[in-house]
């Protein structure tokens, strides 16, 4: 493309998947750059791979994904640049998490989570890629639990349904990155053919009790954390938990991330924590209710949840006994 006084070669980029909610946000932007152009795998010289974004609650079948990104990779010899979209939880939520975690933290993902070891993988994948051959680079993109009105996964969701809701100890603060701040992120790995690992998130981050009110939450029953731990694995068994026990961990312990790499080559967030999670997920009868009639039905709640609560260790109970038979 012509410029004042130069002429500028957009550079050829293939998106392995353009019609999820982050994939669509990146075409739109490579459409409206003078610096890159959407092509045809065989002609590209970027590849941007974005299948490892998503996922569902289970994380099942990721062994296919890394398959899918190793056969890319072997297909199309003539890349010289690939953007990886991983995730934050290639970290792992531990207690002992600096706060927040730089890129050169160790990766300790639950081994529980089989979709965080495999973007570990899928990352180790890349580099290897990158190291056989002179003139390769690779941009490894580690965002935050990712969300938008029109484009939250399901695993996305399932970690906003379980922050914030924790029934024993206090919850931990929690991170939440728009898809379009996300998506501006890959644009300008592309643009500037980013070489090296860079975490994407918000400025800061959400207190545990801040991401329980925007989730409208009634007040909970405080239970030791060894109850509470049985309790959360009987509310999975029987459909009645948001959240597996293999992302447990993601909401139990802090796994924030600084930005301070990728803002340092130009990247701004615009979308707050607060306002990503709002967008992101669906208000709750209960934010509409007044303080007065909140209390009045809290106090009935009580009640009830102590019975769920009893008749599910019950259930648990029987479930044992049964087996043992």
């Amino acid at each position: 493309m012509d410029t004042v006084g130069s002429t500028v070669t957009a550079t050829p980029v293939w998106v392995s998947d353009g019609t999820g909610g982050l994939g669509s946000r990146v075409l739109r932007l490579l459409a409206a750059s003078d610096r890159a152009t959407v092509v045809e795998p065989t002609e590209c010289d970027v590849l941007v791979w974005l299948a490892a974004s998503d996922a569902d609650a289970r994380a099942v079948r990721r062994e296919s994904a890394l398959a899918g990104l190793a056969a890319a990779l072997d297909d199309h010899p003539q890349v010289k640049h690939v953007v990886l979209v991983s995730s934050a939880m290639v970290y792992g939520a531990w207690a002992n998490n600096p706060v927040p975690l730089t890129e050169d933290a160790l990766l300790r993902p639950d081994v529980e989570f089989p979709f965080a070891r495999q973007l570990g993988a899928a990352e180790q994948l890349v580099d290897e890629w990158r190291m056989s051959r002179p003139g390769r680079s690779v941009t490894v993109l580690r965002p935050a639990v990712s969300m938008a009105a029109d484009g939250t996964s399901r695993l996305a969701s399932a970690l906003a349904a379980g922050m914030g809701q924790r029934a024993g100890e206090a919850d931990p603060p929690a991170q939440f990155l728009h898809l379009d701040d996300l998506a501006t992120a890959v644009l300008l790995a592309i643009e500037q053919r980013l070489d090296g690992v860079y975490n994407v998130a918000p400025d800061g981050w959400i207190p545990g009790e801040r991401v329980r009110a925007l989730a409208g939450a009634v007040p909970r029953v405080k239970l030791p954390d060894r109850l509470n731990e049985v309790v959360n694995n009987l509310r999975w068994r029987f459909q009645r938990g948001p959240i597996p026990p293999g992302l447990r961990s993601y909401t139990r312990w802090p796994w924030l991330v600084a930005n301070d790499r990728l803002k340092a080559v130009g990247w701004r967030p615009v979308v707050t924590n607060e306002q990503a999670y709002v967008e992101g997920t669906e208000a709750k009868w209960w934010t509409m209710v007044s303080p007065k009639r909140r209390q009045e039905l809290a106090l009935g709640g009580l009640g009830a949840s102590l019975a769920v609560i009893a008749l599910l260790v019950v259930r648990g109970v029987r479930l044992a006994r049964a087996r043992r038979r």
